[in-house]
């Protein structure tokens, strides 16, 4: 059994890298699995499946260690590998005392032996630290210590001596030899020997419910009877105002003079139209404001300096445990780091010398383009030339048959004119007979229109007259007098009855105490604002120490840095591939000024022979600007005569 733990392991690996927790039932699996597997030997069976479904129970356990190891070695870990590394741990933490020693080591050695080294030895270093706290924080303690720390803490000299054989083969690449494997011998079947129970599962630590803050309310008066109070208040001042203005006004309505709003809006009006008047008036502006951002002191609330605070606690105590580390004996960042430092430079280094050359690639290849561009502008442009000749050619044909077309037509035109002459006369007279109808008719419309206007106004003035009668009487006041004496009761016979006077003095008196407790109240509170003041004022204090002293180490940091990048970007200036790219950017250059040069002298020599063409071509102009002319003229006279 013990030569074949090593395949068994690699195939509960398997096994478990086929389970999905979320979509799968585990027991579902188990029972697939167990079919898939019905002509294997019963115990290697019942070890495989033991195994798959003692990493799914204690994931949790199994999870909290595995993740923390990827999370310091991921960078060369592959996460195929996570399933191996759960099944291990489980056998360490759980299977141990059953399967033995002797077995483990084969289990250990059939897998990857370094990768398995490197995980014993991260797990029993940090078994009694963070692992245990982990555990504890998902199981009870007191089981934690007794049923899994224990007994591996009394297995790990023996792991010691396994992790040296491991170390010595992957240092010398020589295999340990293996103990002569003892032969197993044949026992009887126990049938009344029970199996044994397994280990039960510690319950879960119930996890404290959230505390709730107190409400604010509690502590204060609500809101809405101070505002109800208020509005009392304005209410009762606004209906005084209108009384006394109604009692002092009383024919206001019956008043024909305009009113107050009338007047003002007719005085806004005259003013606007003597500002428009006032031509000579000078006008100051103010100069803009001006945008400028001032540098404001930013305003903290109570929450985000005590957060400052918490997190400047948390960078102390990093800074602390480092320096324990380092006083213990622990080592930072050493020659590997350097060496890695090193080696992400020379790789900056070959990237940005490979933009260079792609930026000076890009540039060449606008050059070729551009030379490209002239070559095919010199063949357009003799193509264009003789495309004018042609049309040049053309066009002095077409100038001539115009010529013969336009003599004829000038003939037609003044037989036409002669014909329409007397209908011209006659037009005129009927224009002159429709105008004076339309005058006719307008004048009638006029005096129609004003009288009806006069007619309106004189209704309009008696209905407003009408309304200022009617509202004259509806504003006579309705006087009625009422005695009310405050001092006598109203005479109902109820007991506890009170006059008008004794209730005000009782609500006065119970005013007077509610205002006293308000008073203790705000006073408290008071003494409590400025305590949280002071200690807010003091964590300023020591947060804007911090920072500062955090500003000084960014900008050595940031100095540093710069002298690098300054460093690099020399290193990448003389490489020899960005020099070479650089000498043939400078020589497509001298190319494309070269033709730039030839190009403008034969512009020079194509405008002198346009000048001397321009001569020639002067009687065909001419010719168009009479055929043109001459059209102009047919269709004016076609226009008077229609």
């Amino acid at each position: 059994m013990a030569s074949n733990y090593g395949s068994l392991v690699k195939e509960a690996i398997v096994l478990l890298d086929k389970f999905r927790a979320g979509k799968q039932s585990l027991d579902d699996f188990i029972e697939d699995a167990a079919k898939d597997r019905q002509n294997m030997d019963a115990q290697h069976k019942k070890f495989i499946l033991d195994v798959v479904s003692g990493c799914t129970e204690y994931k949790k356990l199994l999870d909290a260690v595995v993740n923390v190891f990827y999370g310091q070695n991921g960078r060369w870990l592959s996460r195929g590998d996570r399933s191996q590394f759960l099944i291990i741990c489980y056998l360490t933490t759980f299977v141990l005392d059953d399967i033995g020693l002797q077995c483990f080591s084969n289990i250990v050695k059939s897998l990857d032996i370094k990768k398995m080294h490197t995980f014993l030895n991260f797990f029993f270093t940090h078994l009694t630290t963070w692992i245990q706290e982990e555990w504890n924080n998902i199981y009870d303690a007191a089981c934690v210590e007794e049923q899994w720390i224990g007994p591996l803490l009394r297995w790990r000299p023996d792991i010691d001596i396994l992790m040296d054989q491991l170390a010595l083969k992957i240092s010398c690449g020589s295999q340990v030899k293996k103990a002569p494997i003892k032969i197993t011998k044949p026992r009887e079947f126990c049938l009344t020997k029970p199996k044994p129970r397994p280990l039960p599962i510690p319950k879960l630590i119930p996890q404290q419910e959230k505390y709730k803050p107190v409400p604010n309310s509690t502590y204060k008066a609500p809101k809405e009877m101070q505002i109800i109070k208020e509005i009392k208040q304005e209410n009762h001042q606004k209906t005084k105002e209108l009384l006394n203005e109604a009692n002092m006004k009383q024919f206001r309505c019956g008043n024909p003079q305009k009113s107050e709003s009338t007047k003002r809006a007719m005085s806004q009006i005259q003013k606007d139209l003597d500002s428009k008047l006032q031509f000579n008036s000078f006008h100051h502006s103010e100069p803009p404001p001006s945008n400028k951002i001032k540098n404001c002191p930013v305003k903290l609330n109570g929450a985000a300096i005590l957060r400052q605070r918490v997190l400047r606690n948390r960078k102390e105590e990093e800074e602390l445990q480092r320096v324990e580390r380092l006083a213990e004996g622990g080592g930072e960042a050493s020659s590997f780091v350097q060496w890695q430092k090193n080696m992400r430079e020379r790789d900056l280094q070959e990237e940005l010398a490979k933009l260079e050359q792609r930026r000076l690639e890009g540039l060449i290849s606008h050059k070729e383009a551009a030379i490209a561009r002239i070559n095919i502008m010199e063949s357009n442009q003799k193509a264009a030339q003789l495309k004018k000749e042609e049309t040049a050619q053309l066009m002095r044909e077409y100038a001539e048959k115009r010529l013969q077309e336009e003599e004829e037509l000038r003939d037609l035109v003044q037989q036409v004119a002669e014909g329409h002459k007397n209908s011209k006369m006659a037009k005129e007279k009927l224009q002159k007979f429709k105008q004076s109808i339309v005058k006719e008719v307008s004048g009638q419309s006029q005096a129609l229109l004003r009288q009806a206007l006069e007619e309106a106004q004189a209704e309009l003035s008696r209905k407003f007259q009408t309304i200022l009668e009617i509202r004259a009487i509806e504003s006579l006041p309705h006087i009625r007098m009422k005695y009310f004496d405050d001092t006598k009761t109203a005479g109902h016979e109820l007991m506890g009855e009170m006059s008008m006077i004794e209730l005000k003095l009782r609500l006065a008196h119970l005013k007077e105490v509610q205002q006293t407790e308000q008073q203790k109240k705000r006073e408290n509170i008071l003494e409590e604002k400025q305590k949280k003041k002071q200690l807010l004022l003091e964590e300023v204090a020591l947060n804007n120490l911090h920072m500062r002293a955090m500003t000084q180490v960014a900008a050595i940091r940031k100095e540093k840095e710069r002298k690098a990048s300054l460093d690099l970007q020399q290193k990448v200036a003389q490489d020899k591939r960005v020099l070479a790219m650089q000498k043939k950017l400078e020589e497509k250059q001298q190319e494309q000024r070269r033709l730039e040069q030839i190009k403008s002298s034969k512009a020079k020599t194509a405008e002198q022979t346009t000048v001397h063409a321009g001569t020639c071509d002067k009687k065909t102009k001419t010719a168009e600007e009479i055929c043109e002319s001459m059209t102009k003229n047919l269709e004016q006279l076609i226009q008077r005569g229609f």
